[in-house]
């Protein structure tokens, strides 16, 4: 395999999912915001960190649907009204939530409680994720397919005090514990009465969540640009009974808690451009051929650049962008990239990173 094969390659696996699939309400494509690693958000049931969050990525009433009365209506503001901000950071595969909701009743009772459900799917696998028409075994299509490939959270609004913040539903309950999720929930109202809520919270989407624990679990990795399925659903519960008043639906489509291919589409945003440096030089590399000592080195910068100069710590050196470079002899290398451009010059050194043998 050539250098320019080994580099194609490359780039391509690098450049992640930019396509949405064939997903519930495919004219629509939500955004979901990159804070800076300097501005992650602390889970405390505050909002005070969500200010830098664009407003234009917000995700209002607006958008749901009541699918348990037939895919009608929005909620009526004087009864309910919510807004959902969604957020990542570069480097980590979490999903970032803030929930705010008024409602013009609330309560804490177990089977009546009003619930904000999401659901995940990170990879795009799509389909069927609680149960399969042919096993017959319930049992069997709870431990193969509930929330294997695609996470469901039942979410407590709010949580009590003597249950657990979420109800997980498939086979993984510890998908909501710590380091896997993590939540805060504040509000200003009584049983019974009306009020704000604040619900903060992240999870981890897996590509393979099983029973038996995280051993063997497969996080989603989350990239710049990529899509991924999600969708949620609040039931508002308005009077004791034994139905709720609305189901009101993202996806539209009431099986977006039981099939993957009914959620709707968001793509994980670069950072907006107030956080970005004018220039800024980054990189990475693959060892692609070990007995040759071969690196592809993949220029990762952004900004205006007209020259790049990799210096490979072995005497040579390259301007092309995204060079293949072969090292003659074993060792650990710094290796530095230039760049420059019309707003300037930057440089990236990494220390010994690169390693052959």
């Amino acid at each position: 395999m050539n250098r320019t094969m080994v580099l194609a390659l490359l780039l391509l696996v690098l450049a992640g999912n930019n396509q949405a699939p064939a997903l519930e309400r495919p004219d629509v494509v939500f955004k979901i915001f990159q804070f800076p690693s300097d501005k992650i958000p602390c889970i405390d049931g505050k909002t005070e960190d969500w200010k830098i969050f664009p407003e234009s990525y917000s995700v209002g009433s607006d958008e749901l649907r009541d699918t348990h009365k037939g895919n009608v209506g929005s909620p009526d503001p004087e009864d309910l009204k919510i807004k959902v901000k969604v957020g990542w950071v570069k480097g980590m595969n979490r999903l970032y939530f803030l929930y705010e909701a008024d409602d013009n009743y609330w309560t804490t009772k177990i089977n009546l409680g009003d619930i904000f459900e999401v659901v995940v799917d990170g990879d795009l696998s799509g389909g069927q994720f609680i149960l399969n028409s042919q096993l017959s075994d319930p049992m069997e299509n709870h431990f193969r397919f509930m929330g294997v490939h695609s996470q469901n959270y039942h979410i407590f609004t709010p949580p009590g005090e003597d249950r657990d913040w979420a109800m997980i539903w498939g086979c993984q309950p510890w998908i909501r514990e710590l380091p896997y999720a993590n939540h805060a929930c504040s509000y200003n109202f009584k049983e019974g009465e009306k009020g704000h809520l604040i619900l903060e919270f992240w999870i981890t989407p897996f590509d393979y969540a099983p029973y038996d624990g995280p051993d063997g679990a497969v996080e989603s990795k989350l990239e710049e640009n990529k899509i991924i399925g999600l969708s949620w659903a609040v039931m508002d519960y308005d009077k004791p009974g034994c139905d709720y008043n609305g189901f009101w639906n993202l996806s539209h489509k009431t099986r977006m808690d039981q099939n993957a291919s009914c959620q709707v589409a968001f793509r994980l945003m670069p950072l907006e451009p107030q956080f970005l440096k004018p220039i800024e030089a980054q990189w990475s590399f693959k060892v692609v051929d070990m007995d040759r000592r071969m690196v592809a080195f993949i220029d990762l910068s952004y900004g205006k650049i007209t020259s790049w100069l990799w210096d490979f710590d072995d005497g040579t050196t390259s301007t092309e962008q995204n060079p293949v470079h072969t090292y003659i002899k074993p060792g650990n290398y710094t290796v530095v990239l230039t760049i420059e451009g019309p707003e300037g010059k930057a440089r990236r050194i990494k220390v010994f990173d690169v390693a052959v043998k």
